[in-house]
């Protein structure tokens, strides 16, 4: 990974802000700052000020991708934490793809693991139950980690949802990239829709309070879960299939659908979601936002970057090769993954400056960067 940067206090005081301990007071406009000691990126006041004050939600940010049992086996490095308490995140969605004959086992161990990761370092991390959590956890300057599953396999029955939300679980996905007993992923060639098991599980996860994600899911699978719950459901992190056409994103009759249930949807800054040639940077990663805002209006778009935060292109060597290779010839990579200005942990200024630079008003801007993943959250968690 590469060395991430650092919260330099005095450099932020020079700013007229910290970005990860701000108190939230409106600045005077004094320019742009180099805010961070290891990095020459520089931002504006307006942009440190927004990012210090607003609830930031990345709806699909495991905190390391790290295959390794190890990577969750101690305490933090002293880097780490302070790339995290300079990342302006305060809400991590902390979830993986799970899958096969050992499904349950392997997502126990998952949750588990990355739970006793965030209880060993407590002074940093703290886990989320309810929206409230995330509040807490913005004033008391700490780490929010939302537990989800990017699948739904391991709810061998209805009743183990129940189970899995008393183990902490938030969110989840009704499938992966392929088929289950639930649907069809968006890289099967025929998606059947929500089966008559997925329907009970839609059920049980409404029942029990646990946020429905349709991020991976086929169109038909997709459109079916939609109209099947009667609360609001998320896309976490998929961009729009009108700018790039590529099987994992949405369709504007889902955007819409979505919408008009009350649900959110998360734009992700993967390189092959983004844009289907080159460059491809952030300010194309703002062309999808505008086509969300466009479509169905602010209130219905946040942010669900699909990467921790430094990045898949940081990964070692070997690692990277295994993810790349585990995908389908229809996911399209490129030579790189993540996107250009969306690619080290103190991504979500540039995000914040892209949003500036398009027009948006202050306010539009905090709800894009979390403010309506909380509501989401907030009227779907019980």
């Amino acid at each position: 990974m590469k060395q991430r940067n650092r919260l330099s206090r005095r450099h932020l005081l020079q700013a007229g802000a910290a970005a990860a301990l701000c108190t939230g007071v409106p600045m005077i406009n004094l320019g742009m700052h180099r805010a961070f000691a290891d990095s020459d990126r520089r931002y504006s006041t307006r942009a440190i000020d927004l990012v210090g004050r607003s609830l930031v939600i990345d709806m699909l940010a495991p905190l390391k991708i790290d295959f390794r049992p190890e990577a969750y086996a101690g305490r933090i490095s002293e880097a780490d934490e302070a790339a995290f308490r300079a990342s302006g995140i305060t809400g991590f969605h902390n979830a993986i793809g799970t899958g096969g004959p050992n499904v349950v086992e392997e997502t126990l161990e998952f949750i588990a693991g990355w739970q006793g990761f965030a209880a060993r370092n407590s002074h940093l991390f703290t886990l989320v139950g309810t929206a409230a959590d995330l509040d807490r956890a913005k004033t008391e300057r700490k780490i929010a980690v939302i537990t989800g599953v990017q699948n739904a396999e391991h709810f061998v029955r209805p009743d183990d949802v129940k189970r899995f939300y008393a183990l902490g679980q938030r969110c989840a996905q009704l499938t992966y990239n392929s088929q289950n007993l639930l649907g069809s992923g968006s890289t099967e060639r025929v998606d059947g829709g929500v089966s008559d098991f997925g329907v009970e599980i839609i059920k049980a996860m409404n029942d029990a309070g646990m946020l429905v994600d349709v991020s991976h899911c086929g169109d038909r699978t997709t459109l079916d879960a939609i109209e099947l719950s009667p609360v609001p459901i998320a896309i976490t992190h998929s961009n729009c299939r009108a700018l790039n056409d590529h099987p994992r994103l949405k369709t504007d009759e889902a955007i819409r659908k979505l919408a008009a249930k009350g649900g959110v949807m998360g734009i992700t800054g993967v390189r092959m979601f983004v844009r289907d040639r080159e460059p491809t940077t952030v300010e194309h990663m703002v062309d999808h936002i505008d086509h969300v805002v466009k479509l169905v209006g602010i209130e219905h778009v946040g942010v669900g970057t699909d990467s921790d935060l430094a990045g898949y292109d940081d990964m070692p060597a070997d690692q990277y090769k295994m993810l790349r290779e585990s995908y389908k010839a229809s996911y399209g990579f490129r030579d790189k993954i993540d996107t250009d200005g969306f690619d080290h942990p103190q991504k979500v200024f540039d995000l914040t400056e892209a949003l500036i630079r398009r027009g948006y008003s202050d306010a539009n801007i905090t709800a894009v960067l979390g403010g309506n993943f909380r509501r989401l959250l907030g009227a779907t968690w019980k």
